[in-house]
């Protein structure tokens, strides 16, 4: 590498090496044992950390963060209210919506199992510029999305 950085090859090099560590990584988080009889799954966690860090919200507003149906939301919130992980009550502005929030008999365990993930981003991050910060996450969303696309066959 220079010492400049590295060259887009020498940096393509070091992500392929490094994405199998990172997600072998989040593999190996564990679930907390006051959750580990939910079945709970990547998308689950996802919906999970919005609502611990962004607050109470509607079905609608998690689906369009999340990027998923309304009615699939609706399926998992349904189902994390069944089971007692989430609590569901009506909009007192509106009475036609419905809010989601986290049950207070879980959020420990939530934040306790999102806050070792989020310690780490935020010392990774931390040191960074805005600019820097937009520039990493643009990245990775970039290559989520590049990695989602069928795979492009050489000509």
């Amino acid at each position: 590498m220079s010492t400049d950085g590295p060259t887009l090859d020498e940096g393509v090099r070091e992500m392929i090496l490094l994405m199998p560590r990172l997600v072998a990584r989040a593999k190996r988080t564990p679930i907390p044992e006051r959750l580990r009889d939910f079945a709970l799954t990547p998308r689950h966690l996802s919906l999970l950390a919005l609502l611990l860090y962004d607050g109470p919200t509607t079905v609608k507003e998690l689906a369009g963060r999340l990027q998923l149906a309304s009615t699939t939301v609706s399926l998992m919130v349904g189902d994390l209210s069944r089971q007692g992980i989430l609590r569901r009550r009506e909009d007192e502005q509106d009475r036609r919506r419905t809010i989601v929030s986290i049950t207070d008999a879980h959020r420990s365990a939530i934040e306790g199992w999102l806050g070792t993930a989020a310690a780490a981003w935020r010392t990774a991050l931390q040191p960074l510029s805005p600019a820097e910060r937009e520039t990493v996450i643009d990245t990775l969303l970039t290559y989520e999305r590049e990695t989602a696309e069928p795979t492009r066959q050489p000509d």
